[in-house]
């Protein structure tokens, strides 16, 4: 008999299939439309496939890798609390130091990551987390306290260059190419929806890995595989883009000249700071979310422990759950997909993830909360792409991967804080602080950012022609 989570699962895929099937019946009208605008285009300029084919070929190569480093990243989502807790026998305590370890590395090095992306190579720091990762995933296979640590410090480190030095080589490239802001937010909405993909396959092969080898160290060696790939991939496929003073030696290691100027515009300038205050309440919450999740779940089953959790169909569930926001994503700014409605998205898709936690906290049913972390997940598939075109068009080139590392800084120290509050004992407050924190974000957002909207002028709009 098909279990719970198997039927949810099968119920969210065919969802997910019906959304699909209607999102390409919008993109080909879509596609039909441009058409006709690239004739009238080649009456007038002669060059109508230009554009069009630039697209392509970023869009492609972007994907590509960032389908494998996330397929990567994501075959250790729903096994590595299970791994540390059951299969090496750490207490919760332990647990929670080593991912604590992992945030403070990457709380400490993000600004710096950031800094040495923008001066050094976006390129080049990419090919650097593919190493430490792999590097990272190997230390995770040996049950040595020491190696364990060391693991999680490298982990924080990459985790800091996967998300911001990633984003700004595409972004840095779109704006080269002289793609419009349409282009890339479209770029950013495949994105999301390949890293749904990628991640239910990565959950469900987890699942079978862990099934096969009877070990929770499977999807970790499988993982390095993939980043080793990667690293060939990027090495073949991508070219090198800078920040400003890119290829300027310089004396400073620390960058602590040019980390100063990047607080002082963020301080400046309240639309950013306030984009700021929002990856720290999300990503903060979203991390948190991934140490909580487990737990939470098994506390509200009747029949844990004795019937094990299927964690990597839950884990492929929340997957699908987060494709159907990137699917509803692309759905609104397909006919309008400005700064303005970017902004009304972001405080939106916070007063969503706020609710939806705050319903798996008031409810002792599991599968409420099953539920209510689907729809959390859903807005997670949200945010990334409104979240990244908000930092695109409200950060300049010179200093964008430091000013996105920059913003990591107080959300590994909200996750940090939150984790050392007594873990197990304080599961319902740590969740309640995230859910008043989105909320907080929420009306932030609404009250400046969505207010300044339709007074902002890109930094780089010459850049990107509407």
């Amino acid at each position: 008999m098909v279990g719970f989570y198997e039927l949810q699962l099968i119920l969210l895929v065919s969802l997910c299939l019906i959304f699909l099937l209607l999102e390409r019946h919008v993109s080909r009208r879509k596609e039909l439309k441009e058409k006709d605008l690239h004739s009238a285009e080649r009456l007038e300029n002669g060059d109508p496939t230009a554009s069009h084919n630039s697209l392509a070929t970023l869009t492609r190569q972007y994907l590509i890798v960032y389908a494998i480093v996330m397929g990567a990243d994501w075959l250790q989502g729903p096994y590595v609390y299970s791994l540390y807790r059951e299969q090496y026998g750490l207490s919760e305590r332990m647990v929670a130091v080593l991912f604590v370890t992992g945030f403070m590395s990457a709380g400490l090095t993000a600004p710096l990551v950031g800094v040495w992306a923008d001066q050094h190579g976006r390129k080049k720091l990419c090919l650097a987390f593919c190493l430490t990762y792999t590097f990272t995933c190997c230390c995770i296979t040996i049950p040595y306290l020491p190696i364990l640590l060391l693991g999680r410090v490298c982990g924080g480190i990459s985790t800091s260059i996967l998300y911001s030095a990633f984003e700004s080589w595409l972004v840095s490239s779109a704006g080269a190419l002289a793609l419009p802001s349409t282009d890339l937010s479209t770029i950013f909405g495949r994105a999301t929806l390949v890293n749904g993909f990628v991640a239910t396959g990565a959950g469900v092969a987890s699942n079978q890995l862990v099934t096969w080898t009877n070990s929770f160290t499977s999807p970790f060696v499988a993982s390095g595989a993939l980043l080793l790939l990667a690293y060939l991939v990027i090495r073949a496929s991508w070219g090198e883009n800078f920040g400003g003073g890119g290829t300027t030696p310089g004396k400073d290691l620390f960058q602590l000249r040019r980390l100063g100027q990047a607080w002082r515009i963020v301080r400046d300038d309240p639309m950013l700071l306030v984009i700021g205050l929002t990856q720290t309440c999300f990503e903060g919450s979203m991390y948190l979310f991934v140490f909580l999740w487990v737990p939470s779940l098994q506390e509200a089953s009747p029949t844990f422990p004795s019937i094990a959790l299927p964690l990597g169909y839950i884990f492929s569930s929340f997957m699908i759950s987060m494709m159907l926001g990137s699917l509803l994503y692309s759905a609104v700014t397909t006919q309008s997909g400005g700064l303005t409605v970017h902004a009304k998205l972001s405080s939106l898709v916070c007063a969503f993830a706020a609710l939806a936690l705050a319903t798996s906290i008031r409810s002792e049913s599991e599968r409420v909360r099953f539920w209510a972390f689907c729809a959390f997940e859903a807005c997670v598939g949200m945010y990334y792409p409104v979240q990244g075109m908000l930092r695109g068009t409200l950060i300049s080139n010179e200093h964008r991967a430091t000013l996105s590392s920059l913003f990591r800084v107080p959300l590994n120290v909200f996750v940090v804080v939150s984790l050392m509050t007594g873990v197990s004992s304080a599961r319902s407050a740590v969740l309640s602080a995230s859910s008043l924190m989105l909320a907080f974000s929420a009306l932030m957002t609404a009250f400046v950012v969505v207010a300044r909207a339709d007074d902002h002028v890109s930094p780089e709009a010459s850049l990107r022609p509407e």
